[in-house]
């Protein structure tokens, strides 16, 4: 069974979000029967001065029908989604008259500037984007374990979804950062794999 299972990605100027969901795409392509294609939209990257973006492809709207679940991705900026994700997402009006991404198992991750950075307030505005579209809200709660704990050393992420801390640009995800993202990326690919067999059964 093939599953599909996109990382929508609005690409962070410093592409901390881009590491983490390299991460989520290898822990999701590591439950077996998943295969975990990427997108990767390149508005404003030039205004940006965001550094030259790899060869992930880029997703439309009208193609997240065809998939079976999403991780999204995306900066914070002022305690939610970037604008220009938002105005993905707006897009989706069609799919949103007809439902078609109901019932569909979704999860989000981030990057903030600090830790004061709203990180909890940035998932929360994003679940209102899932639940109008009738999706399943996925988040991996305290599944990553000890790693949920770590009082030693500065460490992003939340029982929302992985994150990591961008600051001026220069810190770039710990390891420990990584790990949970693989951890967020297996943790739905494999929700997501009972789902679909259970809709096929």
């Amino acid at each position: 069974m093939q599953v599909p299972f996109p990382c929508s990605l609005y690409y962070s100027m410093y592409g901390h979000v881009e590491k983490l969901a390299q991460e989520i795409k290898k822990g999701a392509a590591s439950v077996e029967g998943v295969e975990v294609p990427e997108t990767l939209p390149e508005e404003v990257l030039g205004k940006m001065g965001a550094p030259p973006k790899t060869d992930a492809p880029i997703i439309t709207a009208d193609e997240l029908a065809t998939a079976d679940g999403f991780v999204f991705g995306f900066p914070t900026r002022f305690g939610m989604m970037p604008a220009q994700f938002k105005a993905f997402l707006n897009s989706t009006g069609g799919l949103w008259r007809t439902q078609q991404l109901a019932g569909k198992p979704a999860g989000i991750f981030y990057s903030t500037g600090s830790q004061g950075g709203e990180q909890e307030t940035t998932a929360l505005t994003a679940i209102t984007q899932l639940v109008h579209h009738g999706m399943i809200f996925i988040p991996i709660g305290y599944t990553f374990g000890a790693g949920m704990f770590e009082m030693e050393n500065v460490k992003d992420g939340s029982p929302y979804g992985a994150g990591t801390y961008a600051g001026d640009g220069s810190r770039q995800p710990s390891q420990l950062e990584l790990d949970q993202a693989f951890h967020q990326g297996k943790y739905l690919a494999s929700i997501t794999k009972k789902l679909k067999k259970e809709q096929a059964a």
